[in-house]
């Protein structure tokens, strides 16, 4: 897995109707982009240090977005 800073982390539910919970990459403290990151929730807004599992995926953000 490979991250920036403004890329958005999502964390699917392991069940058919679960909850999808997804969040902003504020910092990246792995080397070369990889976890673990802080993650600003936008369910909540509350920010914590996150080693994705299997079940998480990075959506990338545009060049002209960062």
């Amino acid at each position: 897995m490979h991250a920036s800073v403004g890329d958005r982390l999502v964390v699917r539910s392991a069940h058919v109707d679960g909850h999808v919970r997804d969040g902003e990459i504020t910092e990246v403290r792995g080397d070369d982009g990889a976890p673990p990151y802080v993650v600003r929730w936008s369910d909540d807004g509350h920010e914590g240090l996150v080693y994705p599992g299997p079940d998480a995926f990075v959506e990338h953000r545009q060049p002209q977005e960062r």
